[in-house]
């Protein structure tokens, strides 16, 4: 992650003269940007995006170009919510109302997360992400022909059931793209590529399962005395880093970490660092940690990480390794 060099997100802080960084960085950012090819933005992701240029960085990485069928096809799909009403609009409605709409740094963004995740429910083409998948999309029968598979029908549309924290993928995005037409493409991409690997069975080494086992092995061989204590009074770290990696940190960090963080899995082109940043955080928390005697007391230590800043963090915990 080239520790040694200047990185977005710490060397741009403002006691730092920003002719030293910052403004460099910005310059560097246009020429990236006009080149327009994609390797280049991902290569410049590596070490964070200028707040001002980074929805136009995301958008060249994941080679999103909005066009006047793709805002046509969006237009169909809100058409499609108001004609149909499905059962998870319930669901998506609630998570909303329980997660962002309780959170103050996302509450003002609650029609813009509607405006994503309803259409999105009815987004056929998100079923193709089934075919890097050992998952398969739910089914249901036209009424009167249950069992009879040529009237089976996916069910949501595009196969994927919302859960709790779901709307926690849309809100950071709309920090950056004001667009609802682009936001939506951009988190459907966001999706289709990294999102979906972390709430699917899979043995694929960027599914969940994977980043637990990830975790896990990290913890035990760089804090071993952390990792054993732990055990010893019955508090399960990964009980604890859980809800993060799942929900790849956004509710849990400050707004801008969580996108300093999504910088770097787009740089790199996976969900790894999720399980290094987690393993970061109690190394950082270790005196704390090592000082309570019960589970509870553990999870008390970790129940507020908003504070924390990622990039400092995952730097000190590979220059540890």
């Amino acid at each position: 992650m080239s520790i040694n060099q200047c990185q977005t997100g710490v060397d741009d802080n403002p006691d730092i003269p920003p002719e030293l960084f910052d403004n460099d960085r910005s310059k560097l950012a246009k020429k990236v940007l006009n080149n327009k090819h994609s390797p280049l933005s991902q290569e410049f992701l590596k070490k964070g995006a200028p707040p001002g240029v980074r929805a136009e960085l995301w958008r060249q990485t994941l080679g999103v170009e909005v066009d006047q069928i793709d805002q046509l096809y969006y237009e169909q799909l809100k058409s499609y919510v108001v004609q149909h009403d499905l059962l998870v609009d319930s669901l998506i409605y609630k998570d909303v109302k329980l997660t962002a709409t309780n959170d103050d740094q996302y509450f003002v963004f609650e029609d813009y997360i509607y405006q994503v995740l309803f259409p999105f429910s009815r987004d056929t083409q998100v079923l193709d992400h089934f075919k890097h998948s050992s998952a398969n999309p739910p089914k249901s029968y036209i009424r009167g022909k249950l069992g009879v598979e040529e009237f089976a029908v996916h069910y949501p549309p595009n196969g994927v059931i919302p859960f709790h924290g779901f709307a926690m993928y849309v809100a950071p995005l709309c920090y950056i793209y004001d667009d609802p037409v682009v936001l939506y493409y951009v988190f459907r991409e966001l999706y289709m590529r990294y999102f979906f690997r972390l709430h699917q069975i899979s043995s694929h080494p960027q599914s969940i399962v994977s980043l637990c086992l990830l975790f896990e092995s990290l913890l035990q061989s760089q804090e071993p005395q952390l990792f054993l204590h732990l055990k010893t009074i019955q508090a399960q770290p990964l009980r604890i880093a859980f809800k993060w990696l799942i929900r790849a940190f956004s509710g849990y960090l400050d707004s801008e970490q969580v996108l300093l963080l999504w910088d770097r899995v787009l740089a790199y082109n996976s969900l790894e660092i999720l399980a290094v940043l987690a393993v970061a955080i109690f190394s950082f928390r270790k005196t704390n940690l090592l000082q309570v005697g019960t589970a509870s007391a553990a999870e008390g230590v970790l129940a507020d990480i908003t504070t924390l800043k990622v990039v400092p963090l995952i730097q000190l915990s590979l220059f540890s390794t």
